[in-house]
């Protein structure tokens, strides 16, 4: 009878690969490895984007100094500065994306000043006679209006409240003597 134990429960030995795929612990992994891939094969694709944008920023601005038909002040400096602001813009996407896979939290501050710098880039490269339209300028208005209300409020809630933990608790020195 010491080879049989028929009172006791026996573990399971194997459960099924959906079982295992749906357990919460197993889930929530394969969930933030699946996330985690993802932000770095973005990461990648913005971080190729930006280098053959800027390959081609520095090719237009190289052929325009030298070209004999240079026309700064008639819209190309505007596109300039539109291109410029744009990668500026991919460069702080990019910081997002890796911000998130080294402390796995979105940071609202880096995402509302991206947004600023977006609205300040449409503000920069409008063409002319917008100011016939007076829809897209009060838009634009109250776009940067909120994303600073929004700046602001969620600075002064992180100015008062201390900075939250984002990783594991850490053993102090102390404690082992």
């Amino acid at each position: 009878m010491d080879s049989e134990q028929g009172s006791l429960p026996q573990p399971r030995q194997r459960r099924g690969l959906m079982q295992q795929l749906l357990d919460d612990g197993n889930y929530l992994r394969l969930v933030d490895r699946g996330e985690q891939q993802l932000a770095k094969l973005l990461g990648l694709v913005l971080l190729v984007v930006m280098i053959a944008a800027t390959f081609q920023l520095i090719w237009g601005v190289g052929w325009s100094l030298f070209s004999p038909r240079t026309e700064w002040m008639q819209g190309r400096l505007i596109k300039v500065l539109g291109d410029l602001l744009t990668l500026l813009i991919a460069v702080e996407v990019l910081q997002n994306i890796t911000s998130y896979l080294r402390r796995h939290v979105i940071q609202i501050e880096l995402v509302l000043l991206t947004a600023m710098t977006a609205v300040a880039r449409k503000v920069i490269v409008l063409p002319p006679g917008a100011e016939n339209k007076p829809m897209l300028l009060v838009g634009l208005g109250v776009a940067v209006l909120a994303l600073a209300a929004a700046f602001w409020m969620v600075r002064s809630l992180s100015l008062r409240q201390p900075p939250a933990r984002t990783g594991p608790a850490k053993r102090s020195p102390e404690q082992g003597l």
